[in-house]
């Protein structure tokens, strides 16, 4: 009989995005309550925490507490903090928050990134340079990532050539790395394989993650080809929350408890506790008073009794 191997590393770094894509859409969640989500987060064991984002609160009044939030940051030392933002005025806003790792938007659509930033492509690219001197004068980086890498939801598909070319532009434009955003939830392995193949190309030696949305139910299996296409770097959201304001009909987010789920399964270590991860999950749904789309949250995993993982009993544990 032969033997059968995924083409898996042996570890990945996974970045927490439940306290900003997560909460965007949801009505604001109190400060309170927050701390309390982000304290569970940071009980998981993730060292790397999208934490907020410095937008306008009319076009985001769920994130309009950015500035509070960033002030109780030093509660958590050891934690890796990042920010995202859509122009200097965000940045300098963070900057100035304490937070210095920016992530910039560039939607590689025109029509998304006017909807998202007020822009077309061309002009969102073109303050690159200024946030990653805002970024790099406080001591920071600049990850630039790339919205509607591969279908927008206004245009349609993304051509692959106009996403690689933005990739590279942010780079030459001063971006420290690159993340590949799945905004609206379409994209199939082969896609994303194709588009990280290219995109590496273009840019050599550049980090590079992935940020996937589980719309049409792709996300996990999106995020275990780029995993076997070398990414290390990848994005997910507590309980699979998540969605873009201003991308019609986009939906959650790949649960991370799902992620490190098979993950860790497989061998490939996350450092992530996944018992912890199901108690975040608990108290996010209280913080947001819905339930959660994470399969796993639900179900509970495969090696405990039903009453063990039910979400009822590792809230009551929270």
């Amino acid at each position: 009989m032969t033997d059968f191997e995924l083409l898996l590393p042996q570890a990945v770094d996974v970045r927490e995005v439940g306290m900003r894509d997560g909460l965007q859409l949801e009505a604001p969640v109190p400060l309170a309550d927050k701390l309390a989500m982000l304290e569970a987060l940071v009980e998981t064991g993730v060292r790397r925490i999208e934490v907020t984002s410095f937008v306008s609160p009319k076009a985001v009044p769920a994130l309009a507490d950015a500035d509070a939030l960033a002030a109780e940051l030093h509660r958590f030392p050891g934690v890796h903090f990042s920010a995202l933002v859509a122009n200097t005025r965000g940045a300098q806003r963070a900057v100035d928050a304490g937070i210095a790792d920016l992530e910039y938007v560039v939607s590689a659509s025109d029509s998304h990134s006017r909807a998202n930033a007020g822009r077309p492509t061309k002009d969102a690219v073109a303050a690159v340079p200024d946030i990653a001197a805002l970024a790099h004068g406080a001591g920071g980086s600049l990850e630039v990532v790339v919205a509607t890498a591969w279908d927008c939801p206004f245009d349609g598909r993304t051509a692959l050539d106009r996403t690689v070319d933005v990739a590279r532009a942010s780079v030459t434009a001063g971006a420290d790395q690159l993340c590949l955003g799945d905004t609206i939830g379409t994209t199939t392995p082969l896609r994303v394989v194709r588009l990280l193949d290219e995109v590496r190309r273009a840019t050599p030696g550049v980090p590079l993650g992935v940020h996937f949305h589980d719309t049409r139910g792709t996300g996990q299996a999106n995020a275990l080809a780029a995993v076997q296409a070398g990414v290390t770097q990848l994005d997910s959201s507590v309980g699979g929350l998540g969605g873009c304001p201003f991308a019609p009909g986009a939906s959650g987010n790949i649960a991370t408890e799902e992620l490190v789920y098979w993950l860790e399964d497989s061998g490939v270590r996350t450092g992530i506790d996944l018992d912890a991860v199901l108690a975040a999950a608990a108290v996010t749904r209280r913080a947001v008073g819905r339930e959660l789309p994470s399969s796993l949250f639900r179900a509970g995993g495969r090696n405990a009794p039903r009453g063990t993982w039910s979400p009822e009993v590792v809230g009551s544990q929270a």
